[in-house]
């Protein structure tokens, strides 16, 4: 591991002999994924060095309310017929992390919007404290659909065909809308909220009758919308985690989304939380060589292309001739024992435990601000 950084971010101190590395952990948030942000904190409660870090568990309403939880995994814990969720009846209320004491790396599992795409991490930033995962603009791109594809291709990476609507668009013109989408892709195509995780708001459409609905399912979730044209090939995923010191990312073995298209249209939310899943995920994913090295290289090059740091997993297709779409990246995926993210890396070598420790590490070892 790296020796402790030279210099404090204002109003932390180096943890030394004395005291461990104090970790406020976030979690829950204002996003439709407040109980997989919930579920994630359990996970990393259970499993992170409790003789290294002294944890805050700090769960943050759907409201907004930051509130200093007794941090009882069990509390937040994903289980049949229960999505978690942080109240304030879940601990003492703060206003912020100055109300919680001495920080020394904020680790924000937050996913979605208020949480994964740059807004805590502008906080953090003018907070001058340390945090696990990608800074500003990497966790806006990311979390946009729409500027990450555009900034994957200004790379030169494969993306697949799409057309963004926008909210005006979508509200003075939609029939014009509905006329792109049937003359630029081909059906089936898939409509996502431009900016939400999990499969949130996600909808296959096989024909142009039932556009109108499934764009208004995603607008639920967010007012701009992605439709994407459906991808022949297999799911395809690979974790990506910080290089220490300067050196080049590190991407896992890739794993694989297995789904069972006589049950299940696609790799939605049931399908990745319900117990009665149609879906299940492979690590390793059964791949040539030739192909496991190239989506490991797409994957590392789509997180520079980002400017990520830390932690991403980037979803790919692979088509039966081994070529390789990049689908998108999560700069905080899911992140419970039992997610892709922390599978990948076992089957890499990696265990949980090390993978929580490995990621306070690196963000301990950079600095806050420009970079």
């Amino acid at each position: 591991m790296v020796d402790a950084p030279q210099s404090s971010p204002a109003g932390t101190s180096e943890p030394g002999a004395s005291r461990k590395v104090r970790v406020a952990l976030l979690f829950g948030g204002r996003s439709g994924e407040h109980a997989i942000s919930a579920a994630t904190a359990a996970g990393v409660m259970k499993a992170i060095d409790r003789e290294k870090y002294d944890v805050l568990p700090v769960g943050i309403t759907r409201a907004g309310q930051w509130v200093l939880t007794a941090g009882d995994p069990a509390r937040f814990e994903l289980t049949a017929g229960n999505l978690p969720e942080v109240t304030t009846d879940s601990g003492r209320q703060v206003v912020g992390l100055s109300d919680v004491g001495e920080v020394d790396v904020v680790f924000p599992v937050l996913h979605g919007p208020f949480g994964e795409d740059g807004t805590i991490q502008g906080l953090l930033e003018l907070a001058d404290v340390r945090y696990v995962g990608c800074g500003v603009l990497a966790s806006a791109v990311g979390m946009d659909k729409h500027y990450m594809k555009l900034v994957f291709a200004g790379h030169g990476l494969p993306v697949g065909p799409y057309v963004v609507v926008q909210p005006r668009d979508w509200e003075q013109r939609q029939s014009e809308v509905v006329a792109r989408v049937s003359e630029e892709l081909k059906f089936p195509v898939f409509v996502k909220p431009a900016r939400a995780g999990s499969s949130l708001g996600v909808t296959r459409v096989d024909d142009i009758s039932r556009l109108a609905e499934a764009v208004e399912v995603a607008r639920f979730h967010d007012p701009k919308v992605l439709i994407e044209q459906g991808l022949e090939g297999r799911e395809i995923e690979c974790a990506v985690l910080g290089g220490r010191g300067g050196s080049r990312p590190r991407a896992s073995v890739p794993g694989e989304i297995v789904v069972d298209h006589g049950t299940a249209d696609f790799y939605d939310f049931e399908e990745k939380y319900s117990s009665a899943s149609h879906a299940r995920t492979q690590a390793p994913a059964d791949l040539p060589a030739e192909v496991a090295a190239k989506v490991r290289d797409i994957a590392v090059r789509a997180f520079e292309a980002i400017g990520g740091e830390g932690i991403s997993r980037v979803d790919v297709f692979v088509s039966a001739e081994g070529e390789v779409v990049i689908n998108e990246i999560n700069t905080m995926p899911g992140f419970t024992p039992i997610s892709m993210y922390p599978k990948m890396w076992e089957a890499s070598g990696l265990t949980y435990p090390e993978l929580i420790d490995e990621l306070i590490q690196l963000a301990l070892e950079r600095p806050t601000g420009l970079r």
